[in-house]
């Protein structure tokens, strides 16, 4: 198969392990990479063995010889900049949330269906044996019939000048965490009737960000009858990214689902016994790039398409305002 030829929007952090390492494991090649600082963008080529610099997003859009493109940008700067991607005729793998709120992910979902373009959003957990496994559990019926599918996203506070804080950026512990907690919750719908509907939402503001929300707590229900609890938290102790599935014969529980090659673990527990499953820490944006180069180049289908993104975005949206929040804003360019 082609080598998949991807440009890279924003020398972010995240760039390293979620794009420039399975890169290398699948042969992909980063064509080049534009930043806000050329400078940056000069070093992170450098350093990760990108072919070449643009000195502009636009720049980088405009290059014949990429044919997707990978953006980590800021929450509020994902919708604009897929926008434009899609229009300059690139496949699209973007970090989540892919939008600031619904109304944008339908834009950018319609824009996907008129472009015939490639696009998906990077919940690249869905695409790990782990998840499958939790999955597979619940719809062969190993524990019962469906009853209760808890998620929990938590992790300390970044810094306070960190652009997770940022409501212009489209910031917010929903928009950074909760997103997974709310995206998994949604996988489950083939087993439980359909997709989940929101009961209820409960949410802090982070001191002096007004309309950003440091926690966020929700309940939903699936048409089956059974239980939704999602929590999230940009300001706990300590980091947990953990996932439970509870049925009539018995439960699993995947201590760290997001992150599965740090904690490959399922653990199962029925009425006659437990075990401990694991399923390989091959990384999940491997799994992701895989996944992606195959829809390109195949047109297999994606779990994380536009439709699912704009789905997703729905869902968060009506957290927000179940919370008495609002949905984040769209950003300007």
């Amino acid at each position: 198969m082609e080598p998949l030829r991807i440009g890279i929007l924003g020398a972010a952090r995240i760039a390293g392990r979620a794009i420039v390492e399975p890169a290398k494991l699948t042969g992909a090649r980063l064509v080049a990479v534009a930043a806000r600082d050329t400078g940056r963008a000069e070093a992170f080529a450098a350093e990760h063995g990108v072919e070449r610099v643009h000195a502009s997003y636009q720049q980088l859009l405009d290059d014949p010889e990429i044919e997707a493109i990978y953006n980590p940008l800021a929450n509020g700067l994902h919708g604009p900049w897929n926008l434009r991607a899609l229009a300059a005729g690139k496949h699209v793998l973007t970090e989540k949330p892919s939008t600031s709120n619904a109304s944008e992910a339908r834009e950018v979902r319609d824009a996907v269906h008129s472009s015939g373009q490639v696009f998906m959003e990077a919940f690249h957990y869905a695409y790990h044996p782990v998840m499958r496994r939790l999955q597979e559990l619940v719809s062969k019926g190993e524990l019962g019939d469906l009853q209760t599918v808890e998620t929990t996203m938590v992790m300390p506070p970044p810094p306070d000048d960190d652009p997770r804080w940022s409501l212009p950026l489209a910031g917010g512990a929903v928009m950074d965490v909760g997103c997974y907690a709310l995206h998994a919750q949604r996988m489950f719908a083939p087993y439980a009737g359909g997709a989940p509907t929101l009961i209820s939402a409960r949410a802090g503001e982070r001191k002096r960000l007004p309309g950003v929300d440091e926690w966020l707590n929700a309940d939903l229900e699936f048409p089956n009858g059974a239980t939704g609890v999602v929590r999230t938290s940009m300001a706990a102790e300590d980091v947990e990214f953990s996932l439970k599935v509870v049925g009539s014969r018995g439960e699993a529980f995947a201590p760290f689902y997001v992150l599965p090659q740090k904690d490959d673990r399922v653990i199962v527990t029925t009425n006659e016994d437990t075990w401990v499953e694991h399923l390989g820490t091959k990384t999940s944006y491997t799994y992701q790039l895989e996944a992606f180069t195959g829809a390109i180049r195949n047109g297999a289908p994606l779990l994380t398409d536009a439709d699912d993104a704009l789905a997703t975005m729905e869902l968060i949206d009506a957290c927000y305002v179940a919370a008495g929040m609002a949905p984040r804003p769209v950003s300007a360019i």
